[in-house]
């Protein structure tokens, strides 16, 4: 446990060191266009898909946030075929009728690698769209080829990179020639939660009702937060 921890806390210590000017830039726009209507899309494919639900439908979260949701790409539907369908070039093509962006919207590609096609098709989506376009992805795997047919990786597509730092190959500890002790969704769910933190507090300067949901596990919580899903209910699919 300790080795895991020492090394866990030291990256989210650098994140938080090397990240905070980004973090500070992209809340600034997010909340500016959350405040024009617009709603967060999170997308991800496999265990990056986590952290899009992770910020979705959240105690103390942002109410404005929608998880785009391509049963293939998750793992319940299979490991192997989710894995197989973040690969596939033609995949997002064959379903983009399924993803919906706005005037104002805001997207979030999360892809640790950022060299798939399905996540860079998304980036290439909310692009074509004018919609403002951030990943979520580490930069130490900068050096892997983009498999994407463009040739591009996905930080080359997107306006804003978070990245987590996460090593090549996600673990942190070594034994045995085989790393273990994956970081990725400790680290995004630090950032994307930081990130949110932030835009919250954006949106305070201007208005008193905040957009963030209270714990349905608190008795004074059901009237706030049908009132918040009731103005969102139109964009955001809380059923």
């Amino acid at each position: 446990m300790q080795s895991y921890w020492k090394e866990i806390n030291t990256l989210l210590e650098q994140v938080a060191e090397h990240e905070k000017e980004n973090i500070a830039i992209a809340s600034k726009l997010i909340a500016e266009r959350i405040k024009k209507g617009g709603i967060l899309q999170l997308f991800g494919c496999g265990h990056s898909h986590l952290l899009a639900q992770e910020a979705y439908y959240r105690a103390g979260g942002l109410v404005p946030v929608a998880p785009i949701t391509l049963e293939p790409l998750m793992l319940h539907k299979g490991a192997l075929t989710s894995s197989q369908n973040e690969k596939d070039p033609t995949f997002i093509d064959r379903n983009k009728d399924q993803i919906n962006f706005e005037p104002n919207d805001i997207l979030i590609v999360i892809s640790t690698s950022g060299r798939n096609p399905a996540p860079i098709d998304v980036a290439f989506l909310g692009k074509e769209t004018g919609i403002l376009v951030l990943s979520l992805q580490s930069l130490l795997y900068k050096d892997q080829e983009g498999r994407h047919p463009s040739g591009k990786r996905l930080e080359q597509v997107v306006d804003i990179v978070l990245n987590t730092h996460v090593p090549v190959g996600d673990g942190l500890l070594i034994n045995k020639g085989l790393q273990y002790g994956p970081a990725s969704t400790v680290v995004g769910a630090a950032l994307l939660n930081a990130l949110l933190s932030e835009v919250i507090e954006e949106i305070s300067w201007e208005t008193e009702e905040l957009p963030v949901f209270k714990s349905a596990n608190l008795s004074d919580s059901h009237l706030h937060n049908e009132e918040m899903m009731e103005k969102y209910k139109k964009r955001v699919d809380f059923e």
